[in-house]
C-alpha cells in the first residue's frame, strides 16, 4: 500500500494468533487501523480479530475465521462455523440446529471432530423476565450467564458497580476494542458475564469480548457470537 511522501511500503498480511489464548477479540475485517502515514486502514478476510501493539504497528490478528465467500453456496440456512484457516479447509468449532427444550432453545457446539464441547441457550420470549436471557454451558463449569441488571447505566453504571482501577480497565477495553476492531464503532451498552459470583467476561453489542477467566474455551464465545450475528 502507498504511505508517507511519495513512498510505497508494501505493509505484510497479519498472521493469525491462537484462539486457545486470546483474551480479547471483536469481529471484524480491519487489520491495520489509520494511524501515522497509513492514511487508509487495511482490511482481510472477515474473522475473530485480536488487538496488539500501538500506533503504527496496532494490528488486529485474526484468530478465527468465517466461511468465505466461496463456500456461501454450498452452505444450508442455520450452517454457522468457523475455521481455523481463512481458506475454509480446517473446521474450528460449529453449531448443530437449536432444539425447544421447556421453551428455552438449545445449541450444541462442537469442535472440528464433531465432538460436543458445550451449549449455548437463550429462553423463549415469554420466560426472558424471569430467566437470563442468554447463557453458556461448559462441561465440568458453572453456567456463565448474562447479567443484564449490571448493564443498567451503560460503562458508567458498571464501573461504579465494579471492584476499582482494574475492574474499569476492563470495561474500557471492551468499549475501546468495539470502537476499532469491529465492523460497527457506535457505542453500545456493555455486559457482563458471571459463573456463581466470579466476572467471566464482559461483551459489547455481541460482536466484542474481553475474557477475565482463564478456563473459558473460547470456542463457546465464538459460538455465542454466530448465534447472535447469524
Amino acid at each position: 500500500m502507498a504511505f508517507g511522501r511519495g513512498r510505497k511500503v508494501e505493509e505484510p498480511r497479519v498472521q493469525p494468533v491462537g484462539w486457545v489464548d486470546a483474551w480479547q477479540f471483536a469481529i471484524g475485517t480491519e487489520e491495520r487501523p489509520v494511524a501515522g502515514d497509513r492514511k487508509n486502514a487495511v482490511h482481510g478476510p472477515r474473522a475473530f480479530r485480536v488487538p496488539s501493539g500501538g500506533g503504527m504497528h496496532r494490528v488486529f490478528a485474526p484468530c478465527a475465521f468465517f466461511p468465505p465467500e466461496s463456500q456461501s453456496s454450498t452452505s444450508t440456512p442455520g450452517d454457522l462455523r468457523l475455521f481455523e484457516d481463512p481458506e475454509g479447509q480446517e473446521v474450528l468449532c460449529y453449531l448443530t440446529a437449536p432444539e425447544d427444550r421447556g421453551g428455552e432453545r438449545h445449541f450444541q457446539v462442537h469442535d472440528g471432530d464433531g465432538r460436543v464441547i458445550g451449549s449455548i441457550h437463550t429462553a423463549a420470549a415469554l420466560r426472558r423476565a424471569l430467566k437470563p436471557e442468554w447463557y453458556i454451558e461448559q462441561p465440568g463449569r458453572p453456567a456463565i450467564v448474562s447479567c443484564h441488571e449490571w448493564a443498567k447505566g451503560g460503562t458508567k453504571g458498571i464501573v461504579q458497580r465494579g471492584a476499582g482501577k482494574l475492574f474499569t480497565s476492563v470495561v474500557q477495553g471492551v468499549a475501546d476494542l468495539g470502537a476499532e476492531g469491529g465492523d460497527h464503532s457506535s457505542p453500545q451498552r456493555p455486559l457482563e458475564w458471571r459463573a456463581n459470583d466470579e466476572l467471566v467476561m464482559t461483551s459489547q453489542g455481541h460482536r466484542s469480548f474481553l475474557l477475565r477467566a482463564g478456563w473459558i474455551d473460547r470456542r463457546l464465545v465464538f459460538a455465542y457470537a454466530l448465534v447472535r450475528n447469524g
